[in-house]
């Protein structure tokens, strides 16, 4: 019997209050005074996944990540309604992790009780800043107080595991006031922190018109004397821009950067999915209709699908599992590719003789994480 890479679900929430001008991810701004077209929504999701769940019949579901967009905008039955398709319809993991992305606004934060009760195990908070200025230039609509009631409450109702997603390097941000960004979040407790520098990606409205941002220098302090501070919390640093407690990593993420299976629906969702065809993995990846308004009224939602080549396959793969401060085993190539090691000895061979790559798995050198990019050009 052939083994496949485990399984996620990604399930997109296209929605938000107001677009974020750094924001490059599929998401629409609602209409003033209008709510989310939430019933329609779910019945073109319930479609998705029906298609989607009987491509992967037979499978376990790992993890479960409702992303956005601004899945707190929807209503915890609506979340309820799409966990009970998925749960009826699959086998899931005993203890399966359900992570969604809320906004610490005071609207969403009403409806965090439900979330639990409806099968959320895990949120992940988008703060972004403690520092008012800073929110006002990211274009977010919440206070720093907000945020801190938002985290407060979420831990008050019972959630054990709570992301806060930090960034720096923001506009007017100088080393002291990143820091006590930092250290704010730092001194809830959580479990699992993803903190990361802001980046001014294409067709954002921060790359038509960029905003006044900190100087290398002031980037690479704060960087390192937030390492630093995140140590002394007790947080270990396992992926570029995700520290954790012991045994608190994000599992759905995991799962990517092991280079997982994940089925994604929703509109402009992403998915990979592996399975076998005369005795050779293939590796697919799908992808939906990005637009909202067609996805809801498509009868089939794909808008795309591509057939990894062998040739794609390892720089794929590398750009995953190098992210990773471990790396992943030897033996994780070939239950994930279906490709024997063989295919990238000569790769491996000069990213080593370079000092990039550690001896005996498949990880990057204290030297190669720092240039990853460069890293990644010996797999392209």
């Amino acid at each position: 019997m052939y083994t496949l890479p485990a399984l996620s679900l990604y399930i997109h929430i296209p929605w938000c209050v107001r677009k974020c001008p750094y924001c490059d991810f599929n998401s629409h701004a609602t209409q003033a005074g209008e709510d989310i077209p939430e019933a329609a929504y779910i019945a073109a999701l319930l479609q998705d996944l029906a298609v989607e769940l009987k491509a992967v019949a037979g499978r376990r579901l790992h993890s479960v990540f409702i992303g956005g967009g601004t899945p707190s905008l929807m209503s915890a039955a609506g979340i309820g309604e799409v966990l009970t398709f998925v749960k009826t319809h699959i086998d899931c993991e005993s203890d399966m992790e359900v992570t969604l992305e809320a906004n610490p606004g005071t609207f969403e934060q009403a409806k965090f009780a439900g979330f639990l009760e409806q099968g959320v195990n895990r949120l992940s908070i988008g703060v972004q800043s403690f520092d008012d200025d800073c929110l006002q230039a990211l274009g977010r609509i919440h206070s720093a107080r907000q945020a801190k009631l938002a985290i407060g409450k979420a831990q008050a109702l019972g959630f054990e595991r709570i992301n806060l997603d930090l960034m720096h390097g923001l506009p007017g941000q100088t080393l002291a006031s990143g820091l006590a960004d930092l250290q704010q979040a730092l001194d809830f407790g959580t479990d699992h922190l993803s903190w990361y520098q802001l980046t001014i990606e294409p067709n954002t409205e921060f790359y038509s018109r960029p905003p006044n941002l900190p100087d290398e220098d002031v980037l690479v302090d704060i960087q390192d004397q937030g390492q630093v501070l995140i140590e002394a919390a007790g947080l270990s640093q396992y992926e570029i821009s995700a520290y954790s407690k012991p045994a608190s990593q994000a599992r759905h993420n995991l799962n990517y950067w092991r280079f997982g299976d994940y089925v994604g629906v929703g509109a402009g969702a992403h998915g990979k999915v592996s399975y076998w065809q005369d005795g050779n993995m293939v590796i697919e990846r799908r992808v939906k209709l990005r637009q909202p308004k067609a996805y809801m009224s498509a009868i089939n939602a794909l808008s795309s699908s591509h057939i990894v080549t062998p040739e794609e396959l390892q720089l794929e793969f590398f750009m995953n599992a190098l992210r990773l401060q471990a790396g992943v085993s030897t033996d994780d190539y070939l239950a994930n590719t279906g490709q024997a090691l063989t295919s990238v000895t000569d790769a491996l061979a000069s990213a080593r003789k370079a000092g990039l790559m550690m001896p005996d798995r498949l990880q990057a050198s204290p030297l190669g994480w720092r240039f990853l990019n460069d890293l990644l050009t010996y797999f392209e």
